[in-house]
């Protein structure tokens, strides 16, 4: 089983949780992937695929959605997945990591995750305190899904 953790990251706060995700995925072939180098045609039945991208104009940046639309229907069919957005806390924001799962769950894909956000303390981040260890427990519990 491999383990794809895809991203799109502006100022590098979401290329940091996906780098803490996959370095947590034991037993699992796993690695971060820019979203511009993900090959879909290395995903296979079985395999996990975790997508994350920052908020942008209330979505998913524009690279991610079209991977996303790229994949097609019944693409996933077998794969597990799950997602993840980094965000300012603000009382009103977007939802890219909600966006995301809607796209894999229509692309077939079995959802093992609710979304996950990760807060970053401004437009250009950095994380907040304790993002990258709440993203190294949020990966412990992909596991877990995974029955590992």
């Amino acid at each position: 089983m491999k383990a794809f953790i895809v991203y799109d990251s502006a100022f590098g706060n979401t290329k940091a949780v996906a780098e803490a995700v996959a370095g947590e995925l034991e037993g699992l072939d796993a690695a971060a992937v820019p979203v511009d180098d993900f090959n879909a045609g290395e995903l296979a039945a079985g395999d996990l695929l975790v997508v994350g991208s920052p908020i942008n104009g209330w979505r998913p940046t524009p690279k991610v959605t079209a991977l996303l639309s790229g994949l097609g229907k019944d693409r996933l069919t077998g794969v597990k997945a799950a997602a993840f957005d980094t965000r300012v806390r603000m009382f009103i924001h977007g939802d890219a990591a909600k966006k995301i799962t809607h796209a894999l769950r229509s692309g077939g894909a079995d959802i093992i995750s609710e979304p996950m956000p990760f807060y970053v303390g401004g437009t250009k981040g950095p994380l907040r305190s304790g993002e990258i260890e709440k993203a190294g427990s949020w990966a412990k519990t992909l596991l877990t899904s995974l029955g590992r």
